[in-house]
């Protein structure tokens, strides 16, 4: 596991973190390790898969309608002989 140091953290952040912890019945390490793995983890589940984001920003209901090009047969491959 990492180590990680945090410097010039407001006053009022570290009382709000120690009241949080209190109020959690654990340490403050403790309690910011929760508050990042917590951040972390809701991040990842609200992301969607990105064809569907793609597909929600540049879908129909936005403006933009896009038609798949036409598929012709492909050409035959070249012979070395």
């Amino acid at each position: 596991m990492g180590t990680l140091t945090i410097r010039n953290l407001d006053d009022t952040v570290i009382r709000a973190l120690r009241q949080r912890a209190a109020a959690h019945d654990q340490s403050m390490e403790a309690e910011v390790r929760a508050i990042l793995r917590a951040s972390v983890a809701s991040t990842d589940a609200a992301r969607p898969p990105l064809g569907e984001a793609l597909h929600r920003r540049f879908g129909p209901e936005n403006g933009v309608e896009l038609t798949a090009p036409r598929r012709d047969r492909q050409r035959p491959p070249p012979t070395f002989d």
